[in-house]
């Protein structure tokens, strides 16, 4: 399993663990100091993301939609940071 560990600017933390297979996501836990209301949406997303392409920009435009749709609320970090972490973790992670 590929872990990261990803400072945002201004502090937030976000740690990703990921399995992958033929570089799509097969599994991942998104954690870290930052706020995502309501919080048990955290883990719909990260079902959500199971079989997309590690990809930064796509993923990040899915986490975007993701939350737009839900009418959900990411405090501390970016749709960005999370795609951002992800793909660290895919890469060995820091």
């Amino acid at each position: 399993m590929g872990k990261s560990t990803y400072k945002v600017e201004g502090g937030k933390l976000v740690k990703v663990q990921l399995k992958e297979r033929d570089g799509k996501i097969t599994e991942v836990i998104i954690t870290g100091d930052f706020f995502l209301h309501p919080e048990e949406i955290i883990e719909d997303l990260e079902r959500s993301l199971i079989g997309k392409s590690l990809d930064e920009e796509s993923i990040t435009e899915h986490i975007d939609k993701f939350l737009k749709d839900r009418g959900a609320l990411l405090l501390g970090v970016s749709p960005k940071d999370l795609a951002k972490c992800i793909i660290l973790a895919s890469e060995g992670g820091l």
